[in-house]
């Protein structure tokens, strides 16, 4: 199959915007709870549709009052929680369009994005990222407010727009129409420079309100809640923040990863959203603890019992053994980590990279089915979603309502439908670039299978051609390799190479646990480790998984271990955990250069050696 498209359930209407999901929500459901508010003792305080809707009013009010005008932008940085959506709801009452910029963000990055935005004024939330806009204000002088949230500027500006009228800020909301801005939003730059994305009132809304009814049983279903952790000023977290308020779907945050488990212990998520990077620290810390414990041949068990359960249950009969043998492994281990994550927890929704079919079928087996999507900024995030009805492991699903997709001669996917974006902000060549008789490029690869479902197969920009003419897709070895406990990142190599090899950093949570496991200095540096023959030997597993699902000429060569991390801060991985393949490889250039510098082929080379 090369195309395939799913019809709009909701029929589009051109005058309705994104605050009318709130509106329609007070409507019909005032008193229901909309939101957790986090105490300090762990408990969630609820916070009706009522009174969020009250919050957002008197917060546009204040908007007003400070000079924010119809259409103008503001950036705002901040991390996930419920300002986050407060202000975001604040800023549509107010005719504004709001300008996420990521929390992790340069100096430099957030003065070219409030600059190329024409953005008026900005919102951040702690004094760190005041100090990081400060350093680059003279660069940006159209911005004439700055609020920060940790100084309590939103009961200062809820105080202040007390004089503005109801009818104003409702005359302001309803100024947009469908088809107007609702966000400018920027790209994360894995392959070059950021873009600003214009997204509509209607890219949101028609892709929201049908999806809602196609995923009915994960967000529809009472009593239907989740805890948002990534990032909201991704598209990801940005559209299903939206959505749980026109679906109603209780909402709790927790922007720190290091008290995640004990928040979802407390707020018992319903379904959770996650990028794989998540769902294998999950696995990987749970494999480790047993180990520590005397119990990582029971754990390791349990998780193959699963994926063959998982397996069984795909091909439509669970032998009777199999079965009995997976209850009692269930029971004893499976249902302790079923546990950590809440309790509750049904569905996850997964995007940014592919999960991997082994941990699909674990979670699967845990009682989580993982609905794999696919999108971009560009695309509103969903392109396409398994959905619970009918999922497949493997895929990332068919188009969610009101998109198609097919695939290019070259094997790019290209993408239309309600959910893709007017174009890039002031940048004509990109946008003229990016589309294809109509049709939006998407610079992925892929395939669509009998179902209609949706493979994702590579990044076609990230292509290897090795110069031997071999065609090789990164991520069919980067992935398994990044599921061992030991690996941070993998990043491969060899575009007009001799062979193919790879760049690997360790994961310094897990480096610890994994040495005080093998009777080994949990002590021991990153270099001192990559170094280590037990660590050489350990990501040498890794390395021949991954080789073993390709050919001889797409195969791994050679790795090196380098002694420190990948990360947001290193301006190496972008805010969703995704490598900036093009920024890596040129601050490593020596380094890949060093691999195939008359070295011979060998099993693996540490650069701490």
């Amino acid at each position: 199959m090369i195309e395939t498209t799913n019809p709009l359930i909701v029929p589009h209407d051109p005058a309705r915007t994104i605050s009318d999901f709130l509106e329609e929500r007070y409507n019909s459901h005032p008193d229901h709870v909309t939101f957790g508010i986090p105490r300090q003792d762990g408990g969630w305080d609820p916070m009706t549709t009522a009174e969020f809707r009250h919050r957002v009013v008197a917060l546009a009010k204040g908007f007003i009052d400070a000079g924010i005008k119809p259409g103008d932008k503001v950036g705002f940085i901040c991390a996930t929680k419920f300002e986050w959506s407060l202000v975001d709801f604040a800023m549509f009452y107010a005719g504004a369009i709001l300008v996420p910029i990521y929390e992790t963000s340069s100096p430099s990055q957030i003065a070219y994005i409030l600059s190329d935005s024409g953005s008026v004024a900005l919102i951040v939330d702690t004094a760190e990222q005041f100090t990081r806009f400060d350093e680059v204000r003279s660069d940006v002088p159209g911005i004439k407010s700055v609020w920060q949230l940790g100084h309590g500027d939103i009961d200062k500006l809820i105080e202040s727009g007390k004089s503005i009228s109801d009818a104003e800020v409702h005359k302001r909301r309803n100024l947009a129409k469908g088809e107007d801005i609702a966000t400018l939003l920027y790209t994360s730059g894995t392959t070059g420079s950021p873009k600003g994305c214009v997204l509509t009132h209607a890219n949101f809304v028609d892709t929201i309100a049908s999806s809602t009814i196609w995923m009915e049983e994960v967000v529809l279903t009472p009593g239907a809640s989740t805890l948002l952790f990534i990032t909201t000023a991704h598209i990801f977290a940005r559209v299903v923040s939206i959505l749980c308020i026109h679906a109603g779907v209780r909402v709790g945050h927790q922007p720190d990863t290091k008290f995640l488990l004990p928040a979802l212990a407390s707020f018992k998520p319903t379904f959770l959203l996650a990028v794989p990077r998540v769902f294998e620290k999950v696995y990987n810390s749970a494999e480790q603890k047993a180990e520590a414990g005397g119990k990582g041949k029971i754990f390791r068990l349990a998780a193959h019992t699963a994926i063959a359960y998982s397996k069984a249950l795909d091909a439509g009969k669970v032998p009777l053994g199999l079965r009995i043998q997976f209850m009692a492994l269930d029971k004893l281990v499976l249902s302790k980590l079923r546990a950590a994550m809440g309790g509750n927890v049904v569905y996850a929704i997964s995007g940014s990279a592919p999960l991997g079919m082994r941990l699909g079928h674990f979670y699967r087996a845990l009682g989580i089915r993982v609905l794999e999507g696919y999108g971009l900024t560009e695309t509103t995030a969903p392109i396409s979603i398994n959905v619970p009805q009918k999922f497949k492991i493997g895929t990332v699903g068919p188009v969610v309502p009101g998109v198609s997709a097919k695939i290019a001669a070259d094997g790019e996917i290209l993408a239309k439908g309600v959910n893709v974006f007017q174009g890039y902000w002031h940048n004509e060549k990109a946008t003229k670039e990016t589309f294809d008789k109509g049709w939006f490029r998407t610079g992925d690869i892929g395939t669509i299978d009998e179902d209609g479902y949706l493979i994702i197969t590579g990044r076609k920009k990230e292509i290897i051609v090795t110069a031997g003419g071999k065609n090789v897709a990164p991520a069919v070895l980067e992935d398994p390799i990044r599921a061992n406990p030991l690996v941070g990142q993998c990043v491969v190599v060899g575009d007009n190479r001799p062979y193919v090899a790879a760049i690997v950093t360790l994961d310094s949570e897990m480096l610890p646990v994994w040495l005080a496991n093998n009777k080994l200095d949990p002590e021991m540096s990153l270099e001192q480790a990559g170094a280590h023959p037990a660590v050489l030997a350990e990501i040498q597993t890794a390395v021949d998984r991954a080789n073993a699902k390709v050919s001889r000429a797409e195969s791994i060569r050679k790795f090196i271990v380098l002694p420190l991390e990948f990360t947001e801060a290193s301006g190496h991985l972008t805010p969703k955990l995704s490598i900036k393949r093009h920024v890596i490889v040129q601050d490593f250039a020596a380094e890949i250069e060093g691999i195939y510098d008359n070295n011979p082929d060998t099993k693996g080379l540490s650069l701490g050696a």
